[in-house]
């Protein structure tokens, strides 16, 4: 073909509804020169036989906002591109059959309120007025979201399609992409057509997302950490009840799901649509003998409906009319899942001007709002909200096929499950184990998984209630309050040790390192065998990342971070690395024990060491402690006199075995996550996170104005700081209910949204429920009255003092 394009600026691979709306985006900002391939039709993949379901409905705050802005887009798509669409806006109903549940619902509320959306939790008899075929004789209640509803995926996808042409992206049909090569910085996209040659790719190939990843193999690339699962739902004949009640209502019956049993049941025309996840389901293509066809296009899987009997009986007696319509036509086709559920939107881990947008359970919902994330990623390098939730980034190297195909089963069998805060999932487990896994457990370590790492969120005394059953609620109280109390008191009052292995670690050096390193972080370098605290702004000054700065010498540095930010931090500091540097990533070498406690000094010297254990605050060190080299931190985020021990992963169990004997209580992430709260101490991608600037986020001790150094953001900031903060990092004292505020609860001023909080939890020093948050800055100061949803219960909360709850002056971890 002679007007094949040889170059673009961005090559797309993938005709979805996730790829059309990535073209979409990119052409509507200005982005012309990008090229769509499709190996066959448009929508040839999971897009055509999708259901077409669109909630705003999230549990997670950057996917519901991701969702909420593609929704919108779709609601006014029709006339900004002039293409007819089916979209109906149905409203749907979701059904609570229990006291969690209820509350999920207000949580869920809360959190719409907040991004502007009305969802309203309904008694069983304000159900029936939204739908009145339903039985509701068993219900808690449920929630109403008038804005849900469904669309034609083809006709969606062919809307945006033709809004990118009209605003000159390319769309290449029948063009698979055969393989990839790269010149300098460029890539070249091999396909039957001829070559292009473009800056940046995007993987948007659904359920051969995997596939098309083996390509980027030799540029760094990994394999993709997917599953494709089957997913069936089945069409009823024509009900004359609906028509009558269409015609009547001049709208289509409100959408069922019921999330307690696993199902959504709509009206389909004049009949009806029933699509459980069910518990007993089947992933596609995972095993040698069942190999991914080479092209799947426009196909199903052969029927399957006895998995499905369960839930087909449960549906038939919530909406009796569903028994009589008949099984008219069964879709069972695939659908890719990450081990979440959640898709993958972002750069590709290791390969620079590579992204993805693949993985998508609801890629028709979630189209909308992927297409924008990706063209920001693209375009930017940054995006508008915080989308570490969906970030490749977030899954590392113990994502291997049998994690990626035992969660994928427990996630889609758990599709509408609620994720309690102190529930572990079972699947998946035990990928990475401390040095001292075995003893950790044997002491009563009741683990949770961080990053593949198995680490102990509490330690369980003999006769205490282990059963995964407790962990099924929202509240505070459960067999860990106890032992979080304990534990903490152990290290108020004595000494603690925590086994932490996969802290994120790196070694930097060579000549420059430092000043690399001040064109990067807001702040000032530490001096030799010292350690501080490095913020990492974006280009508009919001918090990119947090790295715990140590320094060896003039240009030899240790960079450690939070165990999930590992290929995430890795990229931050390797895409801008320049020439000469060695950048080494050493988590897997190395482990780290916390000990902490105000007689943490006793327990060092009683183990045997040559250290300097008057050194002071933030002093780092080479040691030797019971017979072992380590590197000693004077460090602690629990807010004691404390050390981290940092040695290789074989010197650990002695090391572990010394600490015990010299007196250490272990205790877990759950006792050290309260005692951090009580300091004020962020967390990574809670209180620490692109929705937020450091001027936001308290961070100004961090910046160095005046430093001759630009870095990245410095102008932004500036700006900020001359024109005052819109909103302000804040501590605050909640008064205790039964729950925890959760992450992203709304603070309220009267009636007025004002600010979220984002860490809260018990502090077993101060006595007193403690939430970390971000206020509207003219209600910053102390003493200032708010209010917290918890739930849907207004609980009070007052704005504390800008220093810790727990040892405000710090007197406690210089001592």
């Amino acid at each position: 073909m002679s007007d094949f394009p040889t170059t673009a600026r961005v090559v797309i691979i993938g005709g979805g509804a996730v790829g059309t709306s990535t073209l979409y985006h990119l052409a509507k900002a200005g982005w012309k020169d990008c090229v769509l391939l499709e190996k066959n039709e448009l929508t040839a993949g999971s897009t055509w036989h999708a259901a077409g379901n669109c909630p705003n409905f999230a549990p997670n705050w950057a996917v519901m906002n991701m969702q909420r802005y593609g929704l919108e887009m779709y609601r006014g798509l029709s006339d900004a591109v002039d293409y007819p669409m089916n979209y109906h806006v149905t409203g749907a109903i979701r059904l609570a059959h229990s006291k969690q549940r209820m509350q999920e619902f207000e949580k869920i509320a809360s959190q719409a309120a907040y991004q502007g959306l009305q969802m309203d939790v309904c008694t069983p008899d304000e159900l029936r007025e939204h739908n009145p075929f339903m039985e509701t004789h068993d219900l808690a209640g449920g929630l109403w979201d008038p804005l849900d509803g469904d669309i034609d995926p083809a006709q969606l996808t062919q809307a945006m399609a033709k809004g990118a042409r009209d605003a000159g992206g390319r769309i290449e049909r029948f063009c698979p992409v055969e393989g990839l090569d790269r010149d300098g910085d460029e890539w070249i996209v091999k396909t039957p057509k001829g070559e292009i040659r473009a800056e940046f790719v995007v993987n948007c190939a659904g359920y051969y997302a995997q596939r098309v990843g083996e390509m980027f193999k030799p540029f760094g690339g990994r394999t993709v950490p997917m599953v494709v699962m089957s997913h069936q739902y089945f069409l009823t004949g024509q009900l004359p009840e609906l028509e009558a009640f269409t015609k009547e209502r001049g709208e289509k019956m409100p959408m069922i799901r019921d999330p307690d049993i696993s199902y959504y049941l709509r009206q389909d025309k004049h009949g009806l649509n029933l699509g459980p996840y069910e518990r007993n389901c089947k992933a596609h293509w995972v095993t040698p003998e069942d190999p991914m066809p080479e092209d799947f296009s426009f196909q199903l899987y052969p029927d399957d409906l006895e998995r499905l009997e369960f839930y087909i009986e449960d549906a038939m007696a919530r909406l009796p009319l569903l028994g009589e319509g008949g099984v008219e036509r069964n879709i069972n086709g695939p659908i890719p899942y990450a081990p979440d559920g959640l898709p993958m939107i972002g750069p590709m881990p290791g390969v620079r001007n590579a992204f993805e947008g693949h993985s998508f359970t609801f890629g028709i919902a979630q189209g909308g709002g992927a297409g924008k994330v990706l063209a920001e990623w693209i375009m930017h390098g940054e995006t508008e909200m915080d989308m570490w939730s969906v970030d490749p980034r977030r899954y590392t190297d113990y994502a291997d096929h049998d994690y990626c195909l035992s969660k994928a089963l427990e996630t889609y069998g758990h599709e509408y499950a609620m994720h309690f805060p102190h529930h572990e999932w079972p699947a998946g487990r035990d990928k990475k184990l401390s040095a001292v896994d075995a003893k950790v457990r044997e002491l009563g370590g009741q683990m949770g998984a961080y990053n593949g790492w198995e680490r102990a969120n509490w330690f369980a005394k003999p006769g205490e209630d282990t059963s995964e059953e407790t962990t099924q609620t929202w509240d505070r109280a459960g067999p860990w309050e106890v032992a979080i109390k304990r534990e903490v008191e152990a290290v108020r009052d004595g000494v603690g040790v925590l086994d932490l292995p996969g802290f994120s670690r790196f070694s930097l050096s060579g000549e420059g390192a430092a000043e690399f390193l001040r064109t990067r972080i807001a702040g000032a370098l530490p001096k030799a065998g010292r350690m501080t605290l490095g913020y990492f702004p974006d280009s508009r000054g919001r918090i990119l990342t947090e790295m715990s700065i140590m320094r060896h010498g003039e240009d030899e540095f240790t960079l450690i971070t939070a165990a999930p930010a590992q290929w995430h931090d890795f990229d931050v500091l390797n895409n801008a690395l320049p020439e000469g540097l060695s950048l080494t990533d050493r988590t897997t070498e190395f482990s780290t024990l916390i000990v902490t406690g105000p007689k943490a000094r006793d327990v060092l010297e009683a183990m045997g060491t040559d250290a300097d254990l008057g050194s002071g605050w933030l002093s780092i060190q080479n040691a030797r402690v019971a017979g072992a080299d380590v590197m000693l931190a004077r460090v602690s985020f629990a807010g004691e006199l404390g050390w981290e021990i940092h040695a290789g992963f074989d010197a650990i169990p002695a090391l572990y075995d010394a600490v015990l004997a010299a007196g250490a209580v272990p205790f877990g992430m759950y006792a050290l996550n309260s005692m951090r709260i009580e300091k004020g101490y962020r967390a990574w991608k809670g209180d620490l996170s692109t929705d937020y600037s450091l001027l936001e986020g308290g961070l100004e001790r961090f910046i160095r104005f005046d430093k001759p150094q630009d870095f990245p953001g410095k102008a932004a900031l500036l700006a900020e700081k001359q024109q005052g903060r819109k909103k302000g990092f804040v501590t605050l004292e909640v008064e205790p209910g039964e729950a925890d505020a959760p992450y992203m609860s709304a603070l309220y001023h009267g009636e007025e949204i004002v600010g979220e909080v984002t860490s809260c939890a018990m502090g077993y020093r101060t006595g007193k429920c403690i939430a970390l948050g971000m206020l509207r800055s003219d209600l910053l100061e102390a003493g200032t009255a708010l209010e917290v949803d918890v739930f849907g219960a207004r609980h009070r909360a007052v704005v504390q003092d800008d220093a810790p709850m727990w040892d405000p002056a710090n007197e406690r971890i210089r001592a």
